[in-house]
């Protein structure tokens, strides 16, 4: 197995750089000590060049596999040092005020912690000094860099300006490759009427497309159903953390944060009630075993109504577990033909290449290989879908792969099919016909997992902290890659935007796949398949990169120190596994389930620059004080919590970056805050409550925080909001402006925005419920000329002059109450705009809002109609409101719309959707009887008139 140097190199150099800190820093050294520094600078600087060679090498024999793992150690070990020691120096530095007398009196307090250091210092220089002799002494040779060893070369670095901009497509649920002929009978099973129970057993080994059918199935009729659910299973799941899963999704409403030990009885007595009495559809993938899933379908019983279970499985064992009853039906995948693999493969790759309509371009593709467009002089022959034996996991992630090696000649192809199969000759991959080996699937995996630059390949290692089946926020990914110090500035670009383009890079080579999308049509959150994690998280304990406790893999316990911990489960076992590790050198925690199984000592940890407990129950107030004492963290998730509120002492976390608090009761940041003058995200509030956070005045007085790039689900008080200092500032999100007193000017906040929209501020997000200030914003001088996405939210009619002039602008959304012909006439003339809404915050239908809206009517003359010309980007268009007037689309109106999204109590009419000729979806949705009839009515009139150019009619969803 290939050894992955990309994490190794990444601490090495965030290392090299805390040694030159400490170097330049003579006065917290002992004398000689920064001879020793010097030295094991240089050596680490010649290890890194080493790593970089080997990362583009392949074959390593086991002296090499463990020389280099002694690399990591000591690098680990290094930083490590110089993070514990540095803080204690710098800790009672802080506390000198007297000038003359420091230097004195700052020797006497911090003797013993230098002499620390001076120790531990010597003692490395040692270790590294052996490691260089252990490698002559046994012979470990230079590295072959050659490109003999059989694997893809990675020796070039990424080039992340090259990798910047990605194709924003509205990228809609794809249907099965292949499978044509089946799906039809599985989905008469679902909508079969005479039955009113069953189980749907999907089987096939892994890779086949077991899942990918069953999502399609789930996302078709999921919203015929009162209840639908999804839920991950595995070889070591806990049957009460999938049960929680399943009450979390069907019952919101409940107490989700009782403590799971203490309510396993009454949620199992909960589920079981709730089913019964409502319409529901569960797709539970992944069952390993006949055990398990007897434990789960005690607690899905057949309901009163109608229900519907999917069951993926590798397993027939499982399959034949029935319930007895006559809905029951096992569907067993097979590979695909080589039809089928052509299609799908070129259908990914075109995916991958960001190109739409892919398979129109391909038609003049020969049968005997594809000509790459761009590269008329390069082809991929057939033989490389052809090995992959139908699979439609290996075919995509070798799509992938041929996407971004565009330059390779059809000789070079055929070389890796001899390579990735040697044993089984010519005949195993010109045929296509034998089925794969698990194993050899593997090896498909691990050959394009190899072949992306070590950056890359160390933030996918970072993949494996999520669970089998978690939904990973790209967000929430990229920022924890920064505050590990994965992603560093480079070309120009930001390390915001230096992570997009790594995050993109692993959606192209298939490594993730998106599972949702924002507004705007940037990914929201991805997966990563099974077989996919298993093999990267083989490669983060290999890398002794990630320990995982619980979840879904059968770990071994860690035989080194632990320096990235992900606790996946919360059960009494998993609890006692952790309290045997050395906890003391772990860097970064995270934790799924509840805080009450956490050993105590985990939140002593000096060292810990990740913290994320996103989602966890059992939040105490003690842990807030335990987590003030992390002193050198960067990275503070508390989403989702039951966190009420931040210490002051919340203000000693000098390092920290983001700081996550969204979806808590935390409504006020403390004074203290002010003092993170490294903080560069504040993200707080509920977007869908919009409770705001309010913020401290001294942030706008003082001019403190002038690193923050994000500010969101913020209260602004009348007369403060003074942002002119923060012009680093990209995103500025407001949930509510209160005016105190005779105080309701936001003069300074409207200053703010003017002034700001001259420098870095990309998204605005405004929720006025008077609308005074947003009108008060129609007399700015100079428009935000940068904005890319602007909210305005609240009883607004006219639209400020200069919205037309933003030309960056690809996502507004705006109230319903702005919903007019002349409105939509003059936000035609936006040529960046991709997605555009009309929504309806207000919680009670207000009357004002109604009277606004039947005004709207009829100064549009009953009739809103969108202009037949402009709106030349537009691919999201999207309406919710209590009543809507008719929509009217004439001809060559919005040509490029894929998607069109319509949420209502009442409505008039759609007319013209006919001429829309790039939809895709239409999406209706209604909140009571009346709509639903209308839904059927309008969904009746959409099939008997839609139709294309190509004869296909857009997926019409309804959703009551």
């Amino acid at each position: 197995m290939e050894l992955v140097v990309g994490a190794s190199e990444a601490t090495m150099r965030s290392v090299l750089g805390k040694l030159g800190g400490l170097l330049a820093q003579e006065y917290t050294l002992i004398r000689g000590v920064n001879r020793d520094l010097q030295y094991i600078n240089d050596e680490l600087s010649t290890m890194q060049s080493f790593l970089r060679v080997v990362g583009g090498s392949h074959g390593h024999d086991d002296r090499m596999k463990d020389w280099m793992k002694q690399i990591r150690d000591i690098t680990y070990d290094i930083e490590d040092c110089i993070d514990d020691s540095g803080h204690r120096l710098h800790g009672l530095r802080t506390d000198m005020c007297c000038y003359f007398l420091v230097n004195s009196v700052y020797e006497v307090l911090t003797w013993w912690p230098r002499r620390d250091l001076s120790t531990k210092i010597s003692t490395l220089k040692m270790r590294a000094q052996q490691i260089g002799e252990r490698r002559e002494r046994y012979g470990v040779n230079n590295p072959d860099i050659s490109g003999s060893g059989g694997g893809p070369s990675t020796a070039t670095g990424f080039d992340a300006a090259d990798n910047q901009h990605s194709n924003l497509q509205l990228v809609a649920a794809k249907e099965p490759v292949g499978v044509e002929e089946y799906m039809g009978e599985l989905e008469k099973w679902v909508t079969n009427e005479n039955n009113s129970s069953g189980v749907l057993y999907i089987v096939g080994f892994g890779g086949v497309g077991k899942t990918t059918i069953a999502n399609a199935l789930y996302r078709k009729f999921m919203d015929q159903f009162d209840h639908s659910a999804v839920v991950t299973v595995s070889q070591s799941s806990d049957i009460n953390t999938v049960l929680t899963n399943i009450k979390n999704q069907v019952m919101p409403q409940s107490n989700s944060h009782k403590q799971q030990g203490d309510d396993v009885i009454p949620s199992r007595i909960d589920l079981e009630e709730h089913f019964r009495e409502n319409s529901y559809l569960v797709l539970v993938d992944d069952v390993w075993s006949a055990t398990t899933w007897d434990q789960i379908k005690k607690v899905l019983p057949p309901s009163r109504k109608r229900s519907r279970i999917i069951v993926t499985t590798r397993f027939q064992a499982v399959a034949t577990t029935r319930r007895g009853e006559g809905g029951d039906h096992t569907h067993k995948v097979i590979p695909l033909g080589v039809k089928e693999s052509e299609k799908l493969f070129k259908q990914a790759f075109f995916e991958s290449k960001g190109r739409q309509d892919n398979m129109t371009r391909s038609q003049a593709v020969s049968t005997t290989s594809k000509r790459v467009e761009g590269h008329e002089d390069v082809m991929v022959p057939e033989e490389v879908w052809r090995m992959c034996g139908g699979l439609p996991l290996a075919i995509v992630i070798m799509a992938g792969y041929a996407a971004c090696n565009p330059r390779k000649t059809r000789d070079d192809w055929l070389k890796i099919c001899s390579s990735l199969f040697p044993e089984s000759g010519k005949d195993h991959w010109k045929d296509g016909e034998k089925d794969l080996t698990q194993e050899e699937v593997g090896r498909i995996i691990s050959y394009c997992y190899n072949d992306m630059p070590a950056e890359i390949k160390t933030c996918s290692l970072y993949l494996s902290i999520f669970p089998k089946g978690h939904k990973i926020s790209r967000k929430r990914l990229t920022r924890r890659w920064i505050a590990e110090g994965f992603v560093v500035e480079k070309q120009g670009l930001s390390v915001e935007d230096v992570a997009e383009t790594y995050f993109n890079h692993l959606i192209r080579r298939k490594i993730i796949r998106p599972v949702e999308h924002n507004s705007n049509l940037k990914v929201k959150k991805c997966i990563v398949h099974d077989m996919v994690l298993q093999h990267i998280v083989a490669k983060a304990s290999e890398e002794n990169f990630i320990t995982v406790v619980g979840g879904n893999w059968l770990m071994p316990p860690p035989s080194s120190k632990v320096r990235r911990l992900s606790l996946q489960g919360s059960d009494y076992k998993h609890a006692k596994d952790t309290e045997k590790m050395n906890l003391s050198h772990v860097r970064s925690l995270t934790m799924f389930g509840s805080l009450n199984q956490l050993p105590s000592h985990s939140f002593k940890i000096g060292i810990v620059q990740v913290l994320d407990l996103e989602g966890c129950t059992g939040f105490r107030k003690h842990h807030t004080k335990q987590i003030c004492k992390m002193l050198l963290l960067k990275y503070l998730s508390l989403r989702r919590t039951d966190t009420k509120r931040l210490p002051k002492e919340i203000g000693k976390l000098k390092n920290l970056e983001t700081l996550d608090i969204r979806e808590t009761n935390v409504v006020e940041l403390p004074k203290t805050v002010c003092h993170l003058e490294q903080l560069v995200n504040i993200l707080g509030g509920d977007k869908r409550t919009r409770m705001a956070l309010k913020l401290p005045e001294e942030l706008s007085k003082r001019k403190k925080m002038k690193a923050l790039r994000i500010l969101s689900g913020i209260e602004i008080l009348g007369g403060s909001g003074d942002f002119h200092h923060l012009t680093e500032l990209r995103k500025l999100v407001i949930y509510k402006l209160k005016t105190i007193g005779d105080n309701g000017s936001f003069q300074d906040l409207s200053s703010s925005i003017e002034y700001l929209g001259g420098y870095s501020l990309h998204t605005l997000v405004i929720d006025d419920e008077s609308s005074s200030f947003i009108e008060s914003l129609h007399y700015l001088t100079a428009p935000p000329k940068f904005l890319a996405a602007l909210e305005l939210s609240g009883k607004l009619v006219m639209l400020p002059s200069w919205i037309e002039k933003l030309g960056a602008l690809n996502k507004l959304t705006l109230s319903v109450t702005a919903l007019r012909t002349d409105n939509l006439e003059n936000l035609s003339k936006l040529e960046a705009l991709i997605s555009l809404t009309f929504s309806f915050r207000a919680k009670e239908r207000d009357p004002q809002i109604l009277s606004i809206l039947a005004g709207n009517k009829l100064y549009s003359k009953g009739e809103i109609k969108v202009p037949d010309r402009g709106f030349k980007s537009l691919k999201l268009l999207r309406f919710s409101a209590p009543l809507l007037p008719l929509l009217s689309f004439p001809k060559n109106a919005m040509p490029q719309l894929e998607k069109l999204e319509v949420r209502f109590s009442m409505l008039e009419g759609l007319f013209g959707v006919e001429n829309l000729a790039k939809l895709k979806t239409v999406h209706l949705a209604s909140d009571n009887k009346a709509g639903e009839d209308m839904t059927r009515e309008i969904q009746c009139e959409l099939e008997s008139k839609v139709r294309h150019t190509d004869g296909e009619i857009p997926r019409i969803i309804l959703h009551h």
